[in-house]
């Protein structure tokens, strides 16, 4: 599965707190907020179905 936006991007120095629960959100491109779980919650899911996540982002 792949998912494309045009958002906002993560910056470089976020990349290492992506998946982690909780520790990182920002507002979106129209103000909006995340729980900060979704990507916690697919990493989690996709690794016990013996999967693999990731991502690729460019800010701007």
């Amino acid at each position: 599965i792949m998912v494309k936006d045009n958002g906002i991007g993560i910056p470089k120095e976020s990349a290492q707190k992506i998946f982690n629960s909780r520790t990182w959100t920002r507002e979106g491109t129209k103000n909006e907020k995340g729980s900060g779980f979704g990507l916690s919650l697919s990493k989690e899911f996709t690794e016990k179905m013996g999967g693999k996540i990731w991502f690729e982002s460019e800010e701007g």
